[in-house]
């Protein structure tokens, strides 16, 4: 189930001048990744181990369930603090950066148009901490897996999304082997069906273990951190209850 745009959201009173400035950001930092490599990846991503300790870890690390070391390069101007912010600007591949930039085109103005530009920034870089939070805590606070991507920040946003949107209509691809199909479903479907997802992915696969994987804790921190901070710079008399179809 594949998101390709919405429906039943009021009309935006502005260009999304913050989310797509993100989105453009998060390619630029792509392109930067390809062009350097594992020396910038490795460096600026988040590694629990060096928020957790304070020291900018370098040189190479065995992990337990991976073959070979991991290989870590200096943080940016030597501060490990500052990797909570590239972090969320960095993408393991193609399809992270695709399905993440996506899921940000299509929720994410709706909820900058509803909190406005500014407020939008403080909580998407929120949402962000608030999952950077969950993941090294939760995840494995000696870890020393670089940990990247913005999914934790737009997991803030969906929940906004569903907070401030809940009778929007999602337009969505549907695929079963070779058949698909276009239709829609209600955002609490679309959004219902993600977290599902994300807790079954926790408790039964356990892909977010010391061996590697997709960091569903930083999802889970990322939504939670959503939800709370919509109520607190969210305007819930303009959503999408009046417009919904």
């Amino acid at each position: 189930m594949i998101p390709i745009g919405d429906e039943g959201t009021p009309p935006e009173r502005g260009f999304p001048i913050v989310n797509i400035t993100i989105i453009l950001l998060t390619i630029i930092m792509y392109v930067a990744q390809v062009i350097f490599g594992d020396q910038l990846t490795n460096g600026w991503s988040l590694v629990p181990r060096e928020i957790t300790t304070g020291h900018d870890l370098i040189g190479n690390f065995q992990v337990p369930g991976i073959d070979g070391v991991i290989p870590l390069y200096a943080a940016p101007l030597g501060m490990p603090l500052l990797t909570i912010f590239t972090s969320m600007f960095m993408h393991g591949g193609l399809l992270h950066i695709g399905s993440n930039m996506l899921f940000l085109f299509i929720f994410g103005d709706n909820v900058e148009d509803n909190l406005g530009s500014l407020k939008y920034l403080v909580f998407y870089l929120c949402c962000g901490l608030g999952a950077t939070a969950a993941q090294i805590y939760l995840g494995g606070p000696d870890s020393v897996i670089p940990n990247l991507g913005a999914s934790g920040a737009i997991a803030g946003v969906l929940a906004a999304y569903l907070v401030l949107f809940r009778q929007a209509r999602i337009k969505v691809l549907l695929t079963l082997g070779y058949f698909f199909t276009v239709t829609s479903v209600s955002a609490l479907i679309m959004i219902g069906v993600w977290i599902a997802i994300q807790l079954l992915s926790i408790f039964v696969l356990q892909e977010q273990s010391a061996g590697g994987g997709v960091a569903y804790w930083a999802h889970v921190g990322g939504f939670i951190s959503g939800i709370l901070l919509v109520f607190l710079l969210g305007n819930r008399q303009r959503s999408g209850a009046a417009y919904a179809s």
